[in-house]
């Protein structure tokens, strides 16, 4: 039988697993959506319950014929909170990452907190987590989800726990939190992120036919998990999500904390994957050209020889990274007669960003550039990653793939002595 191990990806709408085997193949995988009534108006809410019903689903849709599965691990949306009892039990609806936190909670958060902390904003996990009542404990969603294959709902991981408020350099819940009002003892336990938690439970190993010895890995949040899936694994190594706006993730050997621009840094292992998000990208094209117009024009473009326009391509007024200003303009002019020059010039824009944020990153202390993976709609615009590939000068690499389920599964790999 091949050797496997589970990932288990949960996002938004739907839960994927993938089984994936040390050397990184895909052997099977098995997809379900999550199903949840709409909650209040003005909150973001899921029923924990739809989650594990979906992730049924999946294992359900999932063949392990033949595959001898070793352990397993979970990726969650990044902020999403559940208050439980003593038993594990959810005790209302889980607020999701989006959810938006009581003004007052938000304040005594920002009152407290450091400016580097990643638990600031309107949606902070940490302020949400101040009105979450009468709880034994509040998990996060990857948490929850691996307490019901252990019955340990007391640990999370280092990259679940970061937007509540832990800090990854001293690897601890810091004092400060205490200050906020919130007893502390109510948040979990953190390991790293790949660190084996336990084993399954005999019934969980029946329910899901999987072996009795089956290893319980702690997960990673769902934008992480999708970094590990595209393969990178060096300092150095860059992924650049190109679809409505463009975001870059940076494998570091060093942090980057600069909450002005957005960036936070995930510690993985001894390393640190840094990122941050432009309000540029496929957008900011779309809203001159119709998909079936990039495509024709995009035939015309010879990515060689560059326009020497200089734009700056937004959607709308306001960047936050590399550029943080919420009243920077556009720069789109002037506009060349010719179409293609003119949706060269956008590309070749957001290009220029791209380039601006990765050396952005390294001028606050990441890791220089050394290889790019793409992900995202942009990805399959040979033009475009033509003109990207002249702009920032790096080796361009194919991501082993776009599934966040297949990155979870590498920290299940490692959490059993293996870089999968």
């Amino acid at each position: 039988m091949k050797e496997v191990v589970l990932g288990i990806d949960v996002g938004t709408s739907g839960v994927r697993i993938a089984a994936r085997g040390w050397d990184g193949a895909l052997h099977a995988m098995g997809q379900a959506p999550i199903i949840t009534p709409p909650s209040d108006v003005g909150r973001a809410l899921q029923d924990a319950n739809s989650w594990w019903v979906a992730l049924e689903q999946a294992f359900a849709a999932l063949d392990l014929s033949d595959l001898q599965v070793l352990a397993l691990a979970i990726d969650g949306t990044s902020g999403t909170m559940l208050p439980v009892d003593a038993k594990g039990q959810p005790l209302q609806l889980a607020s999701m990452y989006n959810d938006v936190a009581d003004a007052a909670d938000v304040a005594r958060v920002k009152s407290v907190a450091p400016l580097d902390t990643a638990a600031l904003g309107s949606t902070s996990p940490l302020a949400r987590a101040l009105s979450l009542k009468n709880a034994h404990r509040i998990l996060h969603q990857a948490d929850w989800l691996m307490g019901r294959f252990t019955d340990n709902f007391e640990t999370s991981d280092e990259n679940n726990a970061l937007k509540t408020g832990y800090d990854p350099r001293l690897r601890r819940w810091p004092e400060w939190i205490a200050a906020t009002g919130l007893e502390v003892k109510l948040l979990p336990r953190v390991v790293a992120a790949g660190e084996r938690t336990g084993t399954i439970l005999p019934a969980m190993a029946d329910h899901f036919r999987l072996p009795r010895d089956c290893a319980i890995v702690a997960g990673t949040t769902d934008g992480c998990a999708a970094f590990l899936a595209s393969g990178a694994s060096k300092a150095g190594d860059g992924v650049t999500s190109l679809g409505t706006t463009l975001t870059l993730k940076l494998l570091s050997d060093q942090p980057v904390f600069a909450p002005e621009f957005g960036i936070y840094s995930h510690r993985i292992g001894d390393e640190w994957l840094a990122g941050g998000a432009s309000n540029s990208g496929g957008a900011a094209v779309a809203a001159h050209f119709s998909r079936d117009e990039i495509a024709r024009l995009s035939g015309l473009i010879d990515p060689k020889v560059a326009t020497g326009l200089d734009y700056y391509p937004l959607p709308r007024a306001g960047e936050r990274f590399p550029v943080n200003d919420p009243n920077f303009a556009p720069r789109i002019t002037p506009r060349p007669q010719r179409d293609d020059v003119f949706l060269q010039g956008l590309f070749e824009g957001v290009a220029a960003i791209e380039h601006q944020a990765y050396r952005k990153l390294a001028e606050l202390g990441a890791s220089p550039l050394t290889s790019l993976r793409t992900v995202g709609g942009g990805a399959g615009n040979a033009a475009w990653t033509d003109i990207r590939k002249r702009v920032l000068n790096v080796p361009f690499l194919e991501p082993a793939s776009e599934h966040a389920a297949m990155g979870v599964a590498r920290l299940a790999w490692r959490g059993i002595g293996h870089d999968g």
